[in-house]
């Protein structure tokens, strides 16, 4: 099976998973713990995805500047600073760490 291959059953297979999501009726979906799990699990697979990027390299675990700037913007959202002043800190404070090596 080739890489192509392999890509289009993937794309296939999210699809059709696409789609039987409009068969399921709307007061399953509409229900208070069906809801409360889409919530929480939404919020679950991001911070995963953050996390995952954040300290991992390859298949290591890596501490470096990454983790200094997640901080960073982690309190700059808690403070409700505009996204843009977030990411552009987050930046800077990776940046530096890595120029003055403290974090590689």
């Amino acid at each position: 099976m080739t890489l192509w291959t392999t890509i289009l059953i993937a794309s296939a297979v999210v699809l059709g998973t696409k789609l039987l999501g409009y068969l399921v009726p709307a007061s399953v979906a509409a229900h208070p713990r069906i809801q409360r799990i889409s919530d929480v699990l939404t919020v679950a697979l991001l911070a995963s995805l953050v996390v995952t990027q954040t300290v991992a390299t390859g298949s290591a675990i890596v501490v470096d500047a990454r983790i200094a700037a997640l901080v960073v913007g982690a309190v700059l959202l808690r403070i409700r600073a505009p996204f843009i002043i977030v990411v552009l800190t987050a930046a800077a404070v990776a940046a530096v760490l890595r120029v003055l090596g403290w974090a590689a």
